[in-house]
């Protein structure tokens, strides 16, 4: 698996947790008001991924949507193309390089991110601690340390410009960085119907089992 497909699946939960957190001092009311009439949000991104040497290994950029509890779509456009959707209940990661799919069940990577928190609260200090992370670079930001030691990171920094989240700082166990930037935030769009949806496409190569259930779209030409 690619590395970006890596990052995508760690930190897309995140996002919209991130949305939250720069808008008042108590998270918890911050949660509650946040998610009052929250149906989705979309944006663009573009990622840099460095080693614990501090050398870049990645650049990359694309599009993202999330939709309240489960669903999420991250789409990289650069340098090559590479989708991961989350359905609900599945989570497809398409390589069309490779012109391969793989497919696992939806479950216990999304139960412990900050995803949760959007339908439930109290998830924020089960999963993290919060603390305030200062000025820099004239952003405002919010340090996450995870709870759990299986965690996929050990420190998220998250940076906020006028309440809304402008760039996302993730540092994992072995010292890799991931810097992304974030554009364009719309709440609550009108989505496609094949935006949450993946399907094969034909020829493709398929690791994990699928279902008649599973309804899907594959990238458009």
């Amino acid at each position: 698996m690619r590395p970006a497909f890596v990052t995508a699946l760690l930190l897309a939960p995140i996002l919209a947790l991130a949305s939250l957190a720069a808008r008042g001092a108590d998270p918890h009311a911050t949660l509650a008001a946040f998610s009052q009439g929250l149906r989705g949000l979309e944006g663009r991104f573009s990622q840099q991924v460095f080693d614990a040497d501090g050398r870049r290994t990645e650049d990359s950029s694309g599009t993202l949507a999330l939709a309240v509890p489960r669903q999420f779509r991250w789409e990289y456009d650069v340098p090559f193309p590479q989708l991961i959707v989350a359905d609900g209940s599945k989570v497809w990661i398409y390589d069309p390089d490779l012109e391969q799919v793989q497919v696992r069940p939806q479950g216990a990577e999304e139960q412990q991110s900050p995803l949760m928190a959007l339908v439930d609260p109290a998830e924020l200090d089960r999963q993290f601690t919060v603390a305030d992370g200062g000025e820099r670079d004239g952003l405002s930001w919010v340090e996450l340390t995870p709870r759990g030691e299986e965690a996929p990171f050990s420190r998220a920094r998250l940076g906020f410009s006028g309440g809304a989240l402008a760039r996302m700082e993730m540092t994992d166990s072995l010292g890799q960085r991931t810097e992304i930037a974030f554009s364009g935030w719309q709440r609550n769009p009108a989505f496609g119907a094949a935006t949450f949806r993946f399907a094969p496409p034909p020829g493709v190569d398929v690791i994990g089992e699928t279902d008649a259930a599973a309804q899907a779209f594959p990238l458009e030409d």
